[in-house]
């Protein structure tokens, strides 16, 4: 496990001077087949820098996280092993996603059974920076603007949130430079943002998604989700239902969808419901009352103090 950013650059020159020397796996959805290659005889800096016709460079994917590994990442690290020849595991509690002082603190760490699952899945770098590292000017740093659509929904719910999660994303890319980033679709807000700073700031990466991996109860699997008493869990998989209740209705309309999503969360009074909306996958703006085709409903609450968010692609009309 890396913690620093001269050891990460050193890690990744020695990681791609590695895979060069072997030749590419074929795997990048950007570079195309890889070629077999022989050793290029020079050292793994010198490999990763001076590239040979002969042997295109290894691809590199990027998976970033807030640490706590669970089932729910292990499905993103097997798609970057798929497409990628060096998977890159970012683990970095970003104080600039909390809202308090107390939130982020309380956020659990497991930095040892991380690495240990991270070193048992083939992961070939893994980066676990400090606070002081990635941020040494604190909440001080130089910042990228998510805009207007960074203050609604989980925006609105947690001021200042998208700028300081886009702020961190491009910071990693800048270190890592990727081929591909790869995210859950817990959060697709989170995804569009991402995507979009991708597109307009010229990262040179291709973005893929993991369908979110769920439990029985249907709730997304998450490290808060561990953390909820049994009564508590019960009435956070009331969530997923009431995102079930919005796709049976869709076809009726909007209005509909939404009515029913709320009227099957009626009664459960440990769920404090932040927001429900219906929004345009292309823009992410809310969709008109008259809108047909697809859609996404987005749902926030906190139950027992824990906020949970969750989402379901959906057909209107």
């Amino acid at each position: 496990m890396i913690s620093t950013i001269e050891g990460l650059r050193t890690r990744l020159a020695e990681a791609r001077g590695a895979r060069q020397q072997a030749g590419g796996l074929g795997r990048s959805p950007i570079e195309g087949a890889r070629q077999q290659a022989g050793g290029l005889g020079r050292s793994p800096i010198e490999d990763a820098r001076q590239i040979s016709d002969a042997s295109p460079p290894p691809t590199v994917a990027l998976v970033s996280t807030l640490g706590a590994i669970h089932e729910g990442h292990l499905d993103l690290i097997h798609l970057a092993k798929e497409r990628a020849d060096i998977v890159v595991v970012s683990i970095f509690v970003n104080p600039l996603r909390f809202r308090t002082t107390a939130e982020f603190e309380a956020y659990p760490r497991t930095p040892e059974d991380d690495e240990r699952l991270l070193d048992s899945l083939g992961v070939d770098v893994i980066f676990a920076p400090d606070a002081a590292e990635i941020l040494p000017q604190g909440n001080q740093t130089t910042k990228i603007g998510a805009g207007d659509l960074g203050l609604r929904y989980e925006g609105r719910s947690r001021p200042g949130y998208f700028d300081g999660l886009l702020t961190v994303e491009a910071k990693l890319m800048n270190l890592v430079n990727p081929d591909i980033v790869i995210y859950g679709e817990r959060d697709p807000q989170r995804i569009f943002l991402v995507r979009r700073m991708i597109r307009d700031l010229y990262f040179d990466a291709a973005l893929e998604t993991v369908e979110t991996v769920r439990g029985d109860d249907g709730l997304p699997i998450s490290t808060r989700v561990g953390m909820l008493e049994e009564r508590d869990l019960a009435a956070a998989s009331k969530l997923p239902a009431a995102l079930d209740a919005a796709a049976s209705n869709a076809d009726r309309g909007v209005d509909a969808c939404i009515a029913a999503a709320q009227s099957s969360l009626m009664g459960e009074p440990r769920i404090n419901l932040e927001y429900l909306s219906v929004v345009d996958p292309a823009s992410f703006l809310p969709v008109d009352s008259d809108h047909k085709g697809p859609a996404l409903a987005l749902i926030a609450a906190s139950v027992a103090g824990h906020r949970f968010i969750d989402n379901a692609t959906i057909y209107i009309g």
